[in-house]
């Protein structure tokens, strides 16, 4: 069983997926694999899904389906969904249950267990120059951590499998986080332009190079 300590408890997700997604950027989503090696990466990049009026949402219009009933859970529930018919992506539940709003983890950047994501990818020893990329987009970084559908639902304030640790002097973010419009939701009309993507600005690990925000003349 991880510590308490070592990890991010109940009150650290009872808050707005805006609120939300900015704190994580710099705490360390970890995954222990079957063969007990434990992956650890930093999370320098989120997205998010403010719940049923968000057009953008699997939620939106307070709709409820199998695929998407974790987002109805409590807060600090792992929901996992398949899309495009070939990727994973993982997002932590949050607010409160019934409400569902969620965090997508759309990058991390690698701390420990870097050959093993490069194994889970299927990337050679020869791209570890390009290892900013093994974990960079929220497809690549569920092949990375082994994150598929089987931990949908897991409560990540419990499992031993998957879980969240708090930031540290070493890993959290030194700026401000840069604000875009999230990636690929041009379907949800105005807000497929709010800035709810959340980017560490010395990054290089994020899924897309992220634009400040311009200001108007």
């Amino acid at each position: 069983m991880i510590p308490k300590s070592l990890r991010l408890g109940p009150q650290d997700f009872v808050e707005s997926a805006d609120s939300l997604a900015v704190s994580l950027l710099g705490t360390t989503l970890a995954r222990r694999l079957s063969s007990g090696l434990i992956l650890r990466g930093r999370i320098v990049e989120t997205e998010a899904y403010i719940g049923v009026r968000d057009r953008a949402s699997h939620a939106f219009g307070c709709r409820r389906t199998p695929r998407n009933e974790a987002m109805y859970a409590r807060p600090g529930t792992a929901y996992v969904y398949f899309t495009y018919g070939m990727h994973f992506c993982f997002n932590v539940v949050c607010a409160a249950a019934g409400d569902p709003q969620a965090v997508l983890i759309r990058a991390v950047e690698p701390l420990e267990g870097i050959e093993e994501m490069r194994h889970l990818r299927g990337l050679g020893a020869a791209a570890a120059a390009a290892d900013r990329l093994v974990a960079s987009g929220p497809a690549r970084l569920c092949q990375a951590f082994a994150i598929d559908r089987t931990l949908n639902a897991v409560d990540l304030v419990t499992s031993d499998t998957l879980w969240l640790e708090p930031a540290t002097d070493s890993t959290r973010p030194t700026r401000r986080p840069l604000r875009t419009p999230r990636i690929g939701v041009d379907y949800a009309g105005a807000w497929a332009k709010r800035l709810l993507r959340f980017v560490d600005p010395t990054t290089e690990h994020a899924s897309r190079s992220p634009r400040p925000r311009t200001k108007r003349k």
